[in-house]
């Protein structure tokens, strides 16, 4: 990552940890991505714009391997994944040879803008529900 690629991975991850992801996780009906902390153990919730096709919801990382919840996702890829307010257990499967860009052409359009922006390293991840 470039040193412009770098900052910018920093400002925006530290505006969505500290102000942005704390409020949208309270919205209702916002989807979440809850994954298991790779340390920790606990629950990490994750405020993620995608969109259930059939039985998988799909959605792209903005920082592909950097995001914490890739992380999270590799070191254990069971998750939980809450859609219009109803929560749903899945397994993810990160895609590296999925073209991200086309992806975000069928996901919802302002989180898909935003992706674009701010994303430095996009990475598609497919999450397959049982449930």
């Amino acid at each position: 990552m470039s040193a412009p690629e770098d900052r910018k991975h920093r400002v925006v991850t530290a505006f969505q940890r500290r102000l942005a992801n704390p409020l949208i996780r309270r919205l209702p009906f916002q989807t979440l991505l809850e994954t298991t902390g790779r340390t920790s153990g606990l629950p990490r919730r994750t405020p993620v714009g995608g969109r259930k096709v059939g039985d998988s919801f799909w959605l792209v990382s903005e920082f592909g391997h950097k995001s914490q919840y890739v992380r999270n996702i590799q070191a254990d890829p069971r998750v939980r994944v809450r859609i219009a307010g109803r929560w749903h257990h899945g397994t993810a499967h990160l895609l590296p040879d999925d073209d991200p860009v086309a992806r975000l052409r069928s996901l919802p359009r302002l989180n898909s803008t935003a992706v674009r922006a701010l994303g430095t390293d996009l990475l598609t991840v497919r999450v397959d529900l049982t449930d």
